[in-house]
């Protein structure tokens, strides 16, 4: 229960408040004519994005959530107080999709964003709204709308610049933990990570963040393993930083099988950056480490990144060659952005 990255919930905003019916009756006023109110407006559902959340547990055990309604309207012309929206708070990265699961309403990326989920219903009109010249006692009201409601799935994507990906044990655990403050299980079994982690990774004076996810095994987008569904989790990172076990039978074998998951997963995964490296060659001998490299560079059509996170070998280039794709990413989104900004009048 410590990570939870997808919720179905029911969401309904609150209704209109109905208007009044109601005449002034005050001592020697014989025809005080209509003063009644209108009704107030129901409150919306709204959905926040917040800094300091990193997990969709809030909506583990609560998936009903409604708006206050809109009080009716009251004589002497009162209106009616408007409900209170209900503000749904969210981490960075949360998609808010339609009930099939596959449509996209909206994208909370940066904190601070908000999206109006559901409407609330407007209230009624009183009957001091309907008097006329010819109709001065009117003796009906509107009642108040309803307000709009759904279900909706909640799927949260991690935001960051980095992803490690590979085969259960490739070793993404202990790189995450030797670079990062992140304290990841780590152990000599397969899958130990059962869900993603964050890191903070500083090199150079510069920072990034780096995500872990849970290994790929072969057939996992058929549901095996862990299936492929936290690959989500690595959708939005700028470059994929792919660990191959140094120790396994055939490393050009093992990268194939996870880029074919990446295929099938689809999403652009496929074609983003890719870093390749080897990992664990602290417990290789020469005449194995110089075959797997071989292996590896005919699997990959590159030359691999040699590293152990045990003994820190290789590490630091590895870090170097995954900034420098993130940078070159972040100097393009930059000029991307910079025409909107200007059009909008936004001066550094």
């Amino acid at each position: 229960m410590k990570f939870l990255d997808q919720a179905k919930i029911y969401v309904k905003a609150g209704n209109g408040g109905a208007g009044c019916v109601s005449f002034r009756r005050e001592k020697f006023i014989e025809f005080g004519g209509p003063n009644g109110g209108d009704g107030g407006r129901g409150g919306d559902v709204v959905v926040e994005c917040v800094q300091g959340l990193n997990t969709l547990i809030d909506f583990r055990f609560q998936q009903h959530f409604k708006a206050r309604i809109g009080e009716h309207g009251m004589g002497k012309d009162r209106h009616g107080a408007n409900g209170s929206a209900l503000v749904l708070k969210v981490p960075p990265g949360t998609q808010i999709l339609d009930e099939d699961g596959e449509t996209l309403i909206a994208d909370l990326t940066l904190p601070g964003q908000r999206f109006v989920l559901c409407k609330g219903g407007n209230g009624g009109f009183g009957n001091a709204y309907f008097k006329t010249a010819t109709n001065q006692a009117p003796r009906h009201a509107n009642p108040g709308l309803e307000g709009e409601e759904r279900w909706v799935w909640l799927r949260l994507k991690l935001i960051a610049d980095a992803g490690l990906i590979g085969l259960p044990n490739a070793g993404k655990s202990t790189f995450l933990a030797t670079v990062t403050a992140a304290k990841p299980k780590i152990a000599d079994y397969p899958f130990t990570t059962l869900h993603p982690g964050l890191g903070v990774v500083r090199v150079d004076g510069r920072e990034m963040v780096l995500a872990d996810i849970p290994g790929l095994i072969e057939g996992a987008h058929e549901g095996h393993g862990l299936g492929d569904r936290f690959l989500g989790h690595v959708e939005r990172c700028r470059v994929l930083l792919h660990l191959v076990e140094g120790t396994s039978e055939h490393a050009g074998k093992a990268y194939k099988t996870v880029r074919n998951e990446l295929s099938a997963y689809g999403e652009g995964l496929a074609e983003k950056p890719e870093i390749v490296a080897l990992s664990k060659v602290d417990a290789l001998s020469p005449e194995l480490l110089k075959e797997q490299i071989a292996r590896l560079k005919r699997a990959a059509k590159r030359t691999p990144i040699v590293l152990s996170a045990a003994s820190g070998e290789g590490v630091e280039a590895a870090l170097r060659a995954v900034f420098a794709v993130v940078e070159a990413a972040r100097a393009e989104e930059a000029r991307e952005s910079a025409p909107a900004q200007e059009e909008a009048g936004w001066r550094p």
